[in-house]
């Protein structure tokens, strides 16, 4: 069974008892610390928790092999996923909330909480990252009920299959409140802009994080 076995956590309590919990998911071949340092720059008054994917990589952590890149088999995606929701409900409860911020393959993974479980995602953060192909369980209530998702990307990104991006474009404006930005110059990455607009856009639908100024 795949698991969860390390996360990092943030120490103070949410401002108020409803407030949703961050989860930051890294890319490929990367780690549980690697996407922390953005939380400053976000102005959340959140609690969050930045999880390390469950398959070796290298020297870090994937949360899905690479069998064909922007094509990803569904059965370890799912497997991915179940996992992510199994730790947040034993580490955080049956019923918190959460906001995903993915980067890459920690994009699809903000994704896959989304369509999984709409009802527990008031917003999703899906950087540099894409969607998978299959349809899952919480696609029709999405189709129904738009959830706020930011979808940020570098113009200059070899690195994620143009289907994929294709892919993705035609899945999120009818399954999401999208706000889509495209970054001039930016690759496979996220910079200063991107992360200025990610904190307006968080500003916008959830009501602990603080906008910029």
């Amino acid at each position: 069974m795949t698991v969860i076995a390390t996360a990092l956590r943030s120490t103070p309590e949410p401002a108020d008892a409803s407030s949703p919990v961050l989860v930051l998911l890294h890319g490929f071949g990367s780690h549980e610390g690697d996407l922390v340092g953005l939380v400053p720059h976000l102005g959340a008054r959140m609690p969050w928790a930045s999880l390390r994917g469950p398959i070796a990589a290298g020297v870090g952590a994937a949360w899905f092999p690479i069998v064909r890149p922007g094509s990803p088999d569904e059965a370890p995606v799912v497997e991915a996923t179940e996992a992510i929701w199994a730790w947040i409900d034993a580490q955080l409860g049956a019923d918190a909330r959460v906001v995903p911020l993915g980067f890459s393959q920690g994009g699809l993974m903000a994704s896959q909480l989304l369509r999984t479980r709409p009802e527990r995602v008031p917003a999703a953060v899906v950087l540099g990252g894409f969607v998978l192909g299959a349809p899952q369980p919480g696609d029709a209530a999405l189709a129904a009920s738009p959830v706020p998702v930011f979808w940020g990307r570098g113009a200059e990104d070899l690195v994620i299959a143009p289907h994929a991006i294709e892919r993705t474009a035609a899945f999120l404006p009818g399954h999401s409140a999208l706000d889509e930005r495209v970054y001039p110059g930016l690759a496979h990455g996220i910079d200063a802009a991107e992360l200025a607009d990610v904190r307006a856009f968080l500003a916008s639908v959830v009501p602990v994080v603080e906008p910029a100024g």
